[in-house]
């Protein structure tokens, strides 16, 4: 039954290695988040540029995701697989040393357009090299790696809050080093994707960008955009903000917000790896019914308590339980089952830099707007939520079953059969 064959220790290791794109995207906004209050006070920062530094990060990811994409396809995933996580090395060793904002901001702008340009390719990376019968496993397991980004962010910004600048520059160092170590693995790791070398198949002009505007390409890459960017909206301003909102919205204090954010992330890793158990089975799909309800039911409760602490604090119990389900680990999975291969880097590219841009203006104007009218705000994460399931069902229902042909599958013919991919494996 698919989702029990064994997956062989390379692809594990493809995996872990395309994944450290998602630790290293969640640990840098949550790193710039977790310390922005001491780089307010140590470089002196103005207010508009204390908040423009978390919507640069946001919007840097966007315009990587949209270009690294396109680079991706043009002149081969590997070699921009590679260097995309040096750069964001080099960004990230810049803000860690930064003397000042302005050195800060030029790190930041550095390391998020890196992040940004891995995160399609590293997924292109992946799904190239895997067979169908083990995609939605490896792709999922790159949602761990972007729990354990946030996990390890928040850990050190809890154990180190009392250090100051001493503290923030080892919670950005460790993004530095992790990305170096990355690098130097990832220059030899071994796949057989024919896509991820640059050759006389895959020139740039055996993949025009005209192919991104057909039929095969646009319904599905619409699709996975509609649900991105409406559950996106809703987890990545609670993501942003959930420690501002259950402070000024719920009357927190600093230490309960922290909290509450701490102590309920070990609760997302646990389940996140129990939906890499599912994701090459028929139950991926049918949890998402479940939990995309309860995520919603969740998104309820918090706007009919209007934030009140006690509603907030059923709101991230749900949350928590159902998110993993019905989220990005779903959305990263859908992409690389309905895109076509040929153009996956480009296409998830956009999907990524538009949503990534509307969540960059959505956290411009949620601090204004939940002083305003915190009701507002909660009920419109709750409309967003509700679009993503709707959206995710149609992906599931229409998408799923078409991207099942045996023609769309592009990835086995590219497993050796050196690889051990289990009895029923046919060399091609």
């Amino acid at each position: 039954m698919a989702g029990t064959r064994p997956i062989p220790p390379p692809l594990w290791k493809a995996a872990a290695l395309s994944g450290m794109a998602s630790y290293l995207d969640a640990g840098l906004i949550v790193s710039i988040s977790v310390n922005l209050a001491i780089y307010r006070d140590s470089y002196d920062m103005g207010v508009w540029m204390a908040g423009a530094i978390s919507a640069i990060v946001t919007g840097c990811i966007a315009v990587g995701s949209l270009v690294g994409g396109r680079l991706a396809d043009l002149f081969g995933r590997r070699r921009v697989y590679n260097w995309d996580i040096f750069c964001f090395a080099i960004g990230a060793l810049v803000i860690t040393l930064a003397p000042d904002d302005s050195t800060l901001l030029v790190g930041v702008l550095v390391a998020g357009l890196a992040a940004g340009a891995d995160l399609p390719t590293s997924l292109a990376v992946v799904s190239d090299a895997a067979p169908a019968w083990a995609r939605g496993r490896l792709v999922a397991f790159t949602q761990v790696m972007w729990m354990l980004g946030i996990a390890v962010a928040v850990f050190l910004g809890f154990v180190l809050s009392t250090t100051g600048m001493t503290g923030a520059r080892l919670i950005t160092g460790q993004l530095a080093v992790a990305a170096l170590v990355t690098w130097a693995l990832r220059s030899r790791l071994k796949l057989p994707d024919a896509l991820s070398e640059p050759d006389t198949e895959t020139a740039p002009e055996s993949i025009p960008l005209k192919r991104v505007w057909t039929r095969a390409a646009l319904l599905p890459m619409a699709a996975t955009f509609v649900f991105y960017v409406t559950w996106g909206l809703g987890a990545n301003t609670f993501g942003q903000f959930g420690t501002y909102l259950l402070v000024t919205v719920s009357d927190a204090s600093q230490s309960l917000a922290t909290g509450i954010n701490l102590a309920f992330i070990p609760i997302g890793v646990l389940l996140t790896f129990a939906f890499v158990r599912v994701a090459d089975s028929p139950w991926r799909d049918r949890l998402f019914h479940v939990a995309a309800v309860v995520q919603i039911l969740a998104f309820v409760i918090a706007s009919l308590t209007a934030g009140a602490l006690a509603g907030m604090l059923v709101f991230f119990v749900l949350y928590q339980l159902s998110n993993p389900f019905a989220g990005e680990a779903n959305y990263k999975v859908w992409s690389q089952l309905t895109l076509p291969a040929e153009t996956r880097g480009t296409t998830q590219g956009l999907t990524y830099a538009l949503s990534r841009g509307v969540f960059a203006v959505a956290a411009f104007f949620t601090p204004a707007l939940a002083d305003r009218s915190p009701s507002v705000l909660l009920w419109t994460i709750t409309a967003c939520m509700t679009a993503a399931a709707f959206a995710g069902v149609f992906i599931i229902r229409v998408l799923v079953p078409r991207s099942a042909s045996p023609a769309r599958d592009t990835a086995d013919p590219r497993v050796p059969s050196t690889w051990p991919a289990g009895p029923s494996h046919k060399e091609h």
